[in-house]
Formats: structure tokens, sequence, C-alpha cells
């Protein structure tokens, strides 16, 4: 089955720790070597370590799709050699600068926190080649940390409104669905890292979320 559970850390909240498109995992270097192995194994990706700023919390840091990778400003030059390894990279400078909280993409478009200037919005969807535009989960304007997106499905926070998943499903181009995971929290994007052939989830994440999560994301055994 296309599913992994693990901790990074000893903490459930993988999405923040590591951030996955269909062809690499960002992780960070002092990943326990049978977690990157699961995370090769379960995504079908090749794994890339480095830090983001100096930080190890790369899901938080980074947003990618298979065009590009964002980063905000203070990323140096071996962070973004081994960035550039996974798809060309761009700085978005901006005070909001934990891209990967505030970015929610795949390859069809993305959705970014609405503090976002139209200049930093528009250069989003140059970065990621797709159309990007300003938005909220759940009235949550983290919207890389209230949703995971991949070109099959995209799930998010249990509260999104019905206007906000219209909107979603019309930028991101696949079908949106609401659950939770790591037993109970909402903030899923902060629990799962996927791509269009499987997901890690935290621990806690009960057989029922990972139901709901699979069925959202189209993956499957």
């Amino acid at each position: 089955m296309p599913v992994g559970r693990t901790l990074v850390g000893g903490s459930p909240y993988v999405g923040v720790f590591v951030r996955a498109d269909e062809r690499c995992a960002i992780v960070p270097p002092t990943l326990p070597g049978a977690i990157a192995r699961e995370l090769a194994r379960v995504l079908g990706v090749e794994v890339v370590r480095t830090t983001v700023t100096d930080s190890e919390v790369v899901g938080a840091l980074v947003a990618t799709n298979s065009k590009g990778v964002l980063v905000g400003e203070g990323v140096d030059g071996d962070e973004r050699r081994a960035l550039e390894r996974v798809a060309p990279v761009t700085v978005v400078r901006h005070r909001q600068n934990a891209i990967g909280n505030n970015v929610l993409a795949n390859d069809q478009g993305a959705v970014v926190h609405p503090d976002y200037s139209g200049e930093t919005v528009e250069a989003i969807g140059r970065a990621l080649g797709v159309r990007a535009e300003r938005g909220t989960i759940a009235g949550l304007a983290t919207v890389g940390m209230a949703g995971v997106a991949t070109n099959r499905g995209a799930v998010v926070h249990p509260k999104a409104t019905d206007r906000e998943l219209a909107k979603l499903e019309e930028l991101l181009g696949v079908p949106v669905h609401r659950s939770t995971a790591n037993f109970g929290v909402p903030v899923v994007g902060a629990c799962v890292v996927a791509n269009s052939r499987g997901l890690l989830v935290g621990r806690p994440t009960t057989p029922v979320e990972i139901v709901h999560l699979q069925e959202g994301l189209q993956v499957f055994a």
C-alpha cells in the first residue's frame, strides 16, 4: 500500500520537515536513513538533503511543483545548489518568509497567502509555471499548512467552506476533499507529505483518516 506512517525527530508533523513533488523529496540533513528510504519507497522519489536558511523545518520553508522551487530570503549558496537538483529556484522576497506555509501548489495552479502583493503573486505563478491567486482555507491565510495537494487530488482543513473548495478546485484542477490527520489535527498540510504515487503521514493518523486521505489524494494500492 502506498502509505507510510512515521515521526520526524519525535514529531508527527512530517509536513513541517519534508517537502515532496513528483520527482524529489527535500528533507533535513538529520533525517534518519530509515525514514528517507521509506519516503523514497512510498513516493517513488529521489531524496535531497539540505537545510533551508540554516533551518531543518524544510517543509515549512519551501514550496515546489515539477517546474520550480520557491524559498524565502536567506538561502545560502550550498542550500540553493541542493535545491536546484529538484527544479529551478526562485527567491520570494516578502515578510511572509515561510513559503511552504503560505503556498499550496501542484502542476496546475497555486493558492497563496492573501497578504502577498500582486507582484509577488505574479512572481510565484511565473516560477511555478501556473496560475496563482490569493486565497484562504477555513479562513486561514497559511494555506500551505491547511492543505496538501498533488496532481491527482487535494485534502484540506475540515472547516474549509464550499466557496473555498470551489476556488481550490478551479485553481488546482483536481478534486478537493476535507479531512484531518494525526488523530484529529485539522492542518493536514503540516501532517502529510504526498505526491501522485503515495503519502507519508504522522504516526498518530488513524486508519479512518488514512482512508479519507487516500480518497482525497486519489492514492490507492
